[in-house]
């Protein structure tokens, strides 16, 4: 059995998410979000987040083939192409309310470990940020 020489210190090495922690999007990425969160509206939207930079949401990815309605989105991950660079789910309740449903913690579960809600009136402050378990996690915004 391999063991390893050294411990990490702590805050050393990969977290428990992998080996960046998202912390922050870029303002033209959140604006890209709300902005099709309004345009799809009355209907939900779904989409994947991508972070081509560590610790930064920096892009959104619509992904072929997935269909909305006014309560539901269905992704169609195996549209999307092999990219080391995703990281998680954004979506939109066109309710406002901007908590995860029971389907969206089995999703965020399954499938990435940083997620965004986004919902009505779609301006800044309507959206969150939640991990994997669907706990509500600070993320800041950044030029860019």
């Amino acid at each position: 059995m391999f063991r390893p020489t050294r411990r990490r210190p702590p805050g050393e090495g990969p977290s428990r998410y992998g080996r960046h922690t998202i912390k922050a999007i870029r303002r033209s990425t959140l604006a890209s979000l709300l902005a099709t969160g309004a345009a799809a509206y009355p209907n939900e939207f779904g989409g994947v987040l991508r972070s081509e930079e560590p610790g930064i949401v920096t892009d959104l990815l619509l992904i072929p083939g997935s269909t909305a309605g006014r309560r539901h989105a269905n992704f169609q991950l195996y549209m999307l192409p092999a990219d080391l660079t995703v990281v998680g789910t954004v979506h939109s309740h066109p309710s406002g309310a901007i908590y995860p449903s029971s389907a969206d913690v089995s999703l965020f579960r399954n499938w990435g470990r940083f997620h965004i809600i986004v919902g009505t009136p779609f301006r800044e402050r309507s959206w969150h940020a939640f991990d994997n378990s669907g706990e509500q996690i600070p993320c800041e915004v950044v030029e860019g």
